[in-house]
């Protein structure tokens, strides 16, 4: 195979990022894809980062408006296998498009479609804008706290569009999977609301429990508003620092046996033998937590950057990342170890350095051979390819395409997980929902996210969704035969230990294939299996800040330097540490990326591959989501940057106040420059203004136009604008207020389009979840509960032959829970 995707052809009909990751995803391990441009191109040519969206790719401009040109898509469409379309709801059905308009001349056809707020209900003709989508979850309000000045903050990354990217590919992969067996295709649906659901670790519980018990529980805040306190001793373990010479530094020591490293490295061990100072780093006193955070503060700024990177080469349990800006991930010593960043030779542009493959895969590796198309590159071809008509075994098949199947399409799958927290686990989690069983393999004292919060196991609800949980010594050698014996029966195994690990255990990729040949196995760590950085811990925080998340959130807003006075950096620290998990994280974007990962290693065995190990990390995972800031090139174009007060990108897609609220105003489009102003006529006459006459006038005076709209966006309430936007088809919603998950779980989104279900829980009664986040039109998908740790481990090992004598003894030996 030229790749695990190699001989299916995808017809990609959208010009988004969301359906450019999906497509580019699928070319990147061997699919032949067609993107289909309307004249002019694709507005993703006009960014930097399009040698990466494009490559691998064929183009064909198409006018869909026009029936000749339609119907070549359609005859395109009619020998796919995959077809990606984002448009609202209704669009490709005008083009004859659509799911019902193919299939009946294509059984084996995967289609998927990604909508903004799906399909029906209010929102469903909306405009699919980011900023559209972060405005209504609450996102924009909730990284609020990064800025200095009363509102919202613009939410620069593609949170929304990346996320729904994956969960669009979990679909397509999964449908792929099923259809290897069954021989017909399917239709997927999935959202970018539901793809940035993901994001949510605990929070959701954390407020059910909250609830719950309202006089036993306060809920509060990283600091109380206008402080610069923290109120979680979380923060301390995960503290955000500046060095003495101005580099912010974010250390990672959430467990306790890093933690006491970390105070040795700080020389203030001596803390945990002093009564006033033990329950370190947890204080009620306020005035103890402060002098405790300035302690903290003044240990690290003693040293520079350079110097903490000695303490870090000699104590391998102390680790910081430096907050990287821009492109500098490209540069990480571990990116480039792992080959993660290639350069691939561009006609026109020369050579272009951008990210390798997602995941790679040992024995059928992605190759990326071919720089992004000029625009019709292939037109000539592919209407050649389009008349000839579709390739033999495409026509319907007896069995009639609609029929809904009793089971999800990963039914009969088995995974084995060896992981911990969140980032590789969730990943697993997302696989359950489409049906797979998920055996998780843990220590005895269970998964350190069980105790992550007070309240045991409330962190841990969420990532535990639909698995079994087998308590196992896996240090102990008749620990290890059991996962032995669960691997000889498995489809695929992830693991998430640090660089070194499974290899001291003998559970490396090459002891486990020699058991099961078979055998998907999946490493996910956070930063790699091996390198410079292999052995370091990684959570959400430390990948955010070393792969540039928080200062892309931050922009030029973030204060630096070695000669800032403390009381700067305690709150500026506070606001930093959020920039990099307020809204969306590294945990929740690998853990899409994982489940990516492991249904491609599924489909490239169903596919004919053998076993084979498989990588990805946490790192690389970070490259792809900020991709936009990771392709260089001589004379690229510079990324479109916020204003200093994080409003948002331009005059027509960013933050205004209005009489009693914010709103996101979403018109960057020339071809929506005419409604806008026709909305606004009562209030102002843009159209008559000479400043405003052509788009090239008003990129030059854009700082104008936003202030002539935010005078106007004062004279009126949110919704109302909001009413008469979207009644002239204007990308505007009022700012919704809180988070996300409160806008999915308790202000009725999610109950609105059906994804909340109550699932019961062994310890919390009935506990909200999450309807599984991709739908299919044949496949049915399963929301299941949570178990405690070692709830399974009796049932687990009986049906691995273990009789009740020989489990009694392995408990006994306290080999198992």
């Amino acid at each position: 195979m030229k790749g695990p995707l190699e001989g299916l052809l995808v017809l990609d009909l959208s010009t988004t990022l969301t359906s450019a990751t999906v497509s580019g995803f699928l070319a990147d391990f061997g699919a032949a894809v067609i993107a289909i441009e309307p004249p002019g191109g694709s507005p993703l040519r006009s960014q930097p980062a399009f040698p990466f969206w494009g490559r691998g790719k064929r183009s064909i401009v198409l006018d869909l408006d026009v029936p000749d040109d339609a119907e070549v898509a359609r005859a395109l469409a009619a020998g796919a296998d995959i077809v990606i379309e984002t448009f609202r709801p209704g669009v490709v059905e005008r083009f004859g498009l659509g799911y019902d308009d193919l299939a009946p001349t294509n059984s084996r056809l995967v289609y998927v479609s990604v909508t903004a707020f799906g399909r029906t209900g209010e929102l469903a003709g909306v405009k699919g804008y980011e900023g559209l989508v972060m405005a209504r979850l609450g996102g924009h309000d909730q990284l609020g706290v990064i800025v200095d000045r009363p509102g919202p903050a613009f939410c620069a990354p593609p949170f929304g569009a990346w996320s729904g990217a994956q969960t669009a590919l979990h679909g397509v992969l999964a449908a792929l999977y099923e259809r290897e067996r069954s021989g017909l295709g399917q239709r997927v649906d999935t959202t970018l609301v539901q793809g940035f659901a993901a994001h949510d670790t605990w929070n959701v519980m954390i407020h059910h429990i909250a609830n719950q018990y309202p006089e036993a529980f306060t809920q509060a805040g990283l600091a109380d508003e206008g402080a610069s306190l923290p109120n979680n001793s979380l923060f301390f373990r995960l503290l955000v620092a500046l060095s003495a010479d101005g580099r912010w530094l974010q250390f990672s020591q959430t467990t306790p046996r890093l933690f006491e490293a970390f105070m040795r490295a700080l020389g203030l061990e001596w803390m945990f033998d002093d009564p006033q100072w033990k329950s370190v780093p947890d204080f009620d006193d306020l005035d103890q937590r402060m002098e405790y955070y300035e302690l903290l503060l003044a240990a690290v700024r003693s040293k520079t950057a350079a110097e903490w990177q000695e303490v870090f080469d000699r104590e391998p349990d102390v680790w910081a990342e430096i907050f990287r800006h821009g492109g500098e991930l490209l540069d990480h010593p571990q990116m480039v170890h792992d080959r993660a960043v290639v350069t691939v030779d561009d006609a026109g542009l020369g050579s272009v350095r951008q990210p390798a493959t997602l995941a790679h895969l040992g024995a059928t590796p992605g190759v990326i051979d071919r720089s992004a198309p000029v625009l019709d590159e292939h037109g000539v071809e592919i209407r050649a390819l389009a008349d000839a008509g579709p390739s033999t075994g495409r026509a319907r098949d007896d069995a009639p395409s609609g029929s809904r199947l009793a089971t999800p399409p990963l039914e009969g799958v088995t995974v084995i997980e060896l992981g911990t927290y969140f980032a590789a686990p969730y990943g697993a989690t997302l696989l359950t929902d489409l049906g797979a069983r998920v055996i998780k393999v843990e220590q005895l004292d269970g998964d350190p996210i069980r105790h992550i919060i007070p309240f045991p196991e409330v962190g841990a609800v969420k990532v535990l969704q639909g698995k079994e949980c087998v308590a196992v010594d896996i240090h102990a050698e008749e620990g290890r035969e059991i996962v032995g014996e669960l691997v000889r029966h498995a489809d695929a195994i992830l693991v998430g230990f640090r660089a070194g690990v499974v290899e001291r255990l003998g559970l490396d990729p090459v002891s486990l294939l020699a058991i099961n040949p078979d055998l998907v196995y999946l490493s996910a760590p956070g930063y790699g299996v091996d390198g410079p950085c292999g052995h370091r811990p990684a959570f959400a925080p430390t990948i955010g800040a070393g792969a540039g998340l928080a200062m892309r959130n931050l922009g030029e807003s973030a204060p630096s330097g070695a000669d800032l006075d403390v009381e700067v950096v305690k709150p500026a620290a506070l606001r930093i540490a959020q920039a990099a998990m307020a809204v969306a994280h590294a945990d929740g974007f690998s853990a899409l990326a994982v489940a990516t990962s492991l249904l491609l290693g599924l489909v490239a065995r169903q596919r004919g591959a053998p076993g084979q190990a498989m990588r990805t990390s946490m790192l690389r995972t970070m490259s792809h989501v900020l991709v936009e800031d990771m392709v260089e090139y001589d004379g690229s174009p510079t990324r479109q940057t916020g204003d200093a007060e994080l409003h948002g990108l331009s005059a027509r897609y960013r933050l205004y106040e209005t009489a009693d609220a914010w709103v996101f105003l979403a018109a960057p489009a020339p071809s929506e420059w005419d409604a806008l102003t026709e909305v606004l006529r009562p209030h102002v006459d843009l159209a008559s203004d000479a400043r405003f006459a052509d788009e090239g006038a008003r990129a030059e005076h854009d700082d104008a136009l936003a202030e002539v709209l935010a005078d106007v966006f004062r004279t009126q309430g949110a919704d109302t604008w909001e009413e008469q936007m979207l009644a002239r088809d204007v990308g505007c919603l009022r700012v919704r207020p809180g988070t996300p998950d409160r806008q999915l779980f308790r202000d009725g989104l999610g109950a609105e389009k059906g994804w909340i279900t109550e699932v019961p829980h062994p310890t919390f009664g009935s506990v909200p979840r999450l309807m599984p986040l991709v739908e299919f039109s044949r496949s049915t998908t399963r929301a299941r509960s949570s178990a405690l740790c070692g709830a399974h481990t009796d049932a687990v090992l009986t049906e691995l032959g273990y009789d009740p004598d020989r489990i009694d003894a392995l408990r006994t030996a306290g080999v198992i829970l």
